[in-house]
């Protein structure tokens, strides 16, 4: 008897620890992700002023120019060329300041979304906990949800939209919103109720023989 306690006390301790390292390293790693975003943006801004000083010391280089033009008649055509000059070098310049912000963009989004990743997985597991869950579903041409506001979807104890995706917007599920074909729908709620929801959005079954509206 002693042994068995013994034996479930070192497993239960085994499982504790193995929990606290993961979560001290998926810290570590969030907070790693977090200043490699700070430093791109600074980064970034860089890029942007080195870009303004370019335009702005162009704009100066331009007047100086037309300036000396006006008090010494040098002649015009050395002038035309010395700004021609200047713009082809300032515009090389740009382009090239604009491809490194580019790369520097790149990576930002790119430890952005890993964050957004992370964050999911850590927020799946706890609903998971609870026997939760979260859905991404796209509204099918001819399910039952197309062309049907918000307010007619079919109410649940728990599951309700968190969002609605269409094309570049991010859309406030009022229950005004109608669903169109293609819209990105985000459900959060029990997963049994998550698996019979979603077929409102996908299929043209008729479901209301599963489902308890609200009054």
């Amino acid at each position: 008897m002693t042994f068995e306690l013994l034996g479930r006390v070192h497993k239960e301790l085994s499982i504790t620890g193995h929990a606290f390292y993961e979560t001290i390293l998926s810290i570590s790693e969030l907070v790693n992700r977090k200043v490699q975003i700070i430093r791109l943006h600074g980064q970034a801004s860089t890029l942007f002023q080195h870009i303004d000083d370019m335009t702005a010391t162009v704009g100066q280089q331009i007047v100086a120019q037309v300036s000396d033009r006006l008090l010494y008649q040098s002649h015009p055509d050395s002038v035309v060329g010395a700004i021609d000059q200047m713009l082809a070098d300032a515009v090389s310049r740009v382009q090239e300041l604009k491809r490194s912000l580019s790369e520097v963009d790149a990576q930002i989004r790119e430890f952005k979304i890993e964050t957004v990743h992370q964050d999911l997985l850590s927020l799946q597991r706890e609903l998971a906990l609870r026997s939760g869950g979260i859905e991404r579903v796209i509204v099918l041409r001819g399910a039952a949800a197309a062309g049907q506001p918000l307010s007619a979807l079919p109410q649940y104890s728990s599951a309700y939209v968190a969002a609605v995706l269409r094309g570049p917007f991010l859309l406030t599920p009022t229950n005004d919103l109608l669903f169109r074909p293609g819209d990105i729908v985000v459900l959060i709620g029990a997963q049994t109720e998550l698996n019979q929801l979603v077929s409102w959005f996908t299929s043209q079954r008729s479901l209301t023989t599963s489902f308890t509206r609200s009054a």
